[in-house]
């Protein structure tokens, strides 16, 4: 009962947001510095350094060596190939093109001809960069192993950066797009896909839950991810131009909590904070196991059993290095028809005979 009664307590004080930024370290609102406010207006030598690459890469490495590594491929193959049709919507065949964070090969293996010439697949991890299923055969491919916070490419030298749910782990990510936008050529695209700020909140809600009722106090076990009006300042801040930035939420059903982070595990998204908690008691994980299928609990699991869903949010990222030729918006002041007077478009041109509708273009 007293455990029931905190969860009602403290359901009410915790919602998504502020359980994502709260930590008894401080950890989570110094990491919201990273991203949020006036991402524009910060130094541009800001960085700091709150993920731990070295053990990111010990645990894709150690993901990639499990026997069974095809089993959790299920997220990043199926947010693959949803990213990989946003390519053959574009109506342009792209030279050179780099797939950074490729892991397995999530969107390179849906690559057609059509689409691409030369494919470079990049990833963090060498043991993942070997298992990655490449393009088809007609693509020239070639395999590098690179650190996303370090690229090793020319600028004006690529004509297009793909990247599929990687750079949710770079401490410097403003870096990393500065970086991206350099080396592509002019009007090059630059498509992406990145974990959004509700990912995994059920998972961090009944973690700290649990941490309050058992220890007293919270830490921070679920890294942090950017929001997406952080992404896109991020994006502007880099030079980047026409964006467009759209989410998806895939909601993923398990038998219970341990499940889900023995899944993450797999994927190689284990919490690679530098201040990360490395254990937690055995209570206070069954204590959280409770509160999550109390509160999150549902009959959607297999044959109608209980389950617990784990939700990840996606932002979809598009923009394009400016260009001469690229689309431009008129100046301001330059309209000729209030939107309010849109619906006597007839009546204003019988009036006026001919109106502006942009690049220099008449309506008669």
């Amino acid at each position: 009962m007293k455990l029931l009664r905190s969860i009602v307590a403290k359901q009410s004080c915790l919602s998504k947001k502020t359980a994502f930024l709260t930590s008894s370290s401080g950890l989570c609102n110094d990491q919201r510095c990273h991203y949020s406010g006036s991402v524009r207006n910060a130094p541009e030598e800001n960085v700091m350094n709150i993920f731990d690459r070295n053990a990111k890469r010990i645990q894709k490495e150690r993901a990639a060596m499990d026997p069974d590594v095809a089993v959790y491929d299920y997220l990043k193959e199926e947010v693959g190939f949803r990213l990989s049709e946003r390519i053959l919507d574009i109506k342009r065949k792209f030279g050179k093109v780099v797939d950074l964070g490729c892991g397995r090969g999530y969107v390179s293996r849906h690559i057609l001809s059509s689409s691409v010439e030369e494919l470079v697949m990049c990833d963090l991890s060498p043991t993942h960069l070997k298992q990655a299923t490449g393009p088809e055969e007609a693509v020239k491919c070639q395999r590098l192993v690179v650190d996303e916070e370090n690229l090793p490419f020319e600028p004006n030298s690529i004509d297009m950066f793909v990247s599929n749910l990687s750079l949710h782990w770079v401490n410097d990510l403003p870096g990393t797009f500065a970086q991206i936008n350099r080396c592509l050529k002019n009007d090059g695209c630059f498509l992406a896909s990145v974990f959004g700020g509700d990912t995994l909140f059920e998972l961090r809600c009944s973690l700290q839950m649990a941490e309050l009722e058992r220890q007293g106090g919270l830490a921070a076990h679920i890294s942090p991810f950017a929001e997406v009006r952080d992404i896109g300042g991020l994006l502007q801040r880099a030079q980047f131009t026409m964006l467009t930035i759209d989410t998806d939420e895939i909601v993923i059903n398990y038998p219970s909590m341990f499940e889900v982070m023995w899944d993450l595990k797999g994927m190689g998204e284990s919490n690679a904070a530098r201040n990360r908690k490395l254990s937690l008691p055995r209570e206070t994980l069954m204590a959280a196991a409770a509160i999550y299928e109390t509160i999150y609990g549902n009959n959607n699991g297999r044959d109608g059993t209980r389950a617990v869903p784990a939700s990840f949010q996606v932002y979809y990222l598009l923009g394009w290095k400016p260009d001469p030729s690229q689309p431009k918006p008129k100046a301001r002041g330059t309209g000729q028809v209030s939107l309010k007077d849109i619906h006597k478009l007839d009546e204003i041109m019988k009036k006026h005979g001919e109106i502006e509708i942009g690049d220099g273009g008449k309506e008669k």
